[in-house]
């Protein structure tokens, strides 16, 4: 579906230099930039840049009076771009974005059709660009929310679009981090999306039974990210593996996996990107080790129960991780 001659979304976002030395000091920034090819021929309606901004992203639809929404802040970029043909549905019009958002490391936190957005209600909650740069149909268009790491910091995007009975409209709305500042260093040790930091694991379901009697929670020390994503990486992590037999000894139990981070960036990316990390994990342990799927949840908290000062690398490694509480049924 992709037209190699159409014009492509440019998105520029400041990343600092990571080095694998010591702290970087005076060094320039590099901008880094991802991409979105438009579905069909387009042109660019509106653009606008706030150095620093906000924005309030959508993460669930309208529901009893109110929608639920992230508020971001960092370089806010809005774009508007209109398609030249006619015909498209709002489905052929997101979902080669959504592809190219997830080959990119974007995870989709939130995603929703027009009733299942909330209609009239969430149009009008969310922030859409005026007439005549962006228009939307009220009976026919699709939202999508999605959040990726970059070594500087969380970037957000929201993408909103609808037709008319000639064109086709994309919003795009990003949040990255703000321009680095030459006389604010950044190291590796600071980057948020290294692998979590490996500690001793329980070796096998009588040990992990213990420290559940013992904790009440467990934490999956051996998961490793990709990186600048919450995908689970490729690999035979012995956590998994020993959480799915004890789950296979205790029917009657069911487990929460719970996501951590450290307190780089904001609470409300860093609890969507804690729950999508806990989600990924979820997703293995069902399509590789067989969980039922009603016996594991995933939720995040972000960087609001550390177990170790943020102040230190060391301790920052270690707040980023995975937990497993559980819950014991009562039928």
């Amino acid at each position: 579906m992709y037209n190699p001659k159409a014009p492509r979304l440019m998105f520029p976002l400041v990343v600092g230099l990571i080095g694998l030395g010591p702290l970087l000091t005076g060094g320039p920034v590099l901008a880094q930039s991802f991409q979105l090819d438009p579905p069909a021929p387009a042109q660019r309606s509106f653009s606008s840049t706030e150095a620093l901004g906000s924005y309030r992203l959508p993460t669930g639809p309208w529901h009893a009076g109110d929608l639920p929404v992230q508020r971001v802040e960092g370089e806010v970029t809005r774009t508007v771009w209109r398609t030249e043909t006619a015909g498209l549905t709002t489905l052929q019009l997101l979902r080669p974005l959504r592809e190219q958002l997830q080959g990119q490391g974007f995870t989709v936190i939130f995603e929703c059709e027009t009733l299942g957005c909330g209609g009239f209600d969430f149009r009008f909650a969310t922030d859409v660009l005026a007439e005549p740069d962006m228009h939307v149909d009220l009976g026919d268009f699709r939202f999508l929310s999605a959040t990726r790491l970059d070594p500087a910091g969380p970037v957000v995007v929201g993408v909103l679009v609808s037709r008319s009975a000639a064109n086709g409209f994309i919003q795009v709305t990003t949040v990255g981090p703000e321009s680095a500042s030459a006389d604010t260093p950044l190291s590796a040790a600071d980057v948020t999306d290294q692998p979590l930091a490996v500690l001793p694991t329980p070796a096998g379901p009588d040990e992990f039974a213990r420290l559940v009697r013992q904790e009440g929670s467990v934490a999956l020390d051996d998961l490793a990210f990709e990186s600048g994503s919450a995908r689970l990486g490729a690999g035979d992590f012995p956590s998994l593996k020993t959480l799915a037999a004890y789950l296979a000894e205790n029917p009657d139990k069911s487990a929460v996996l719970v996501g951590h981070t450290d307190a780089s960036g904001s609470l409300a990316v860093n609890i969507a990107l804690s729950k999508a990390r806990a989600s990924s994990v979820r997703d293995r342990l069902i399509e590789v080790h067989g969980v039922p799927q009603a016996r594991v949840l995933a939720e995040g908290v972000g960087y609001l129960s550390p177990r170790a000062s943020n102040n230190t690398p060391e301790g920052r490694a270690q707040n980023r991780r995975v937990e497993v509480m559980f819950l014991t049924s009562t039928q």
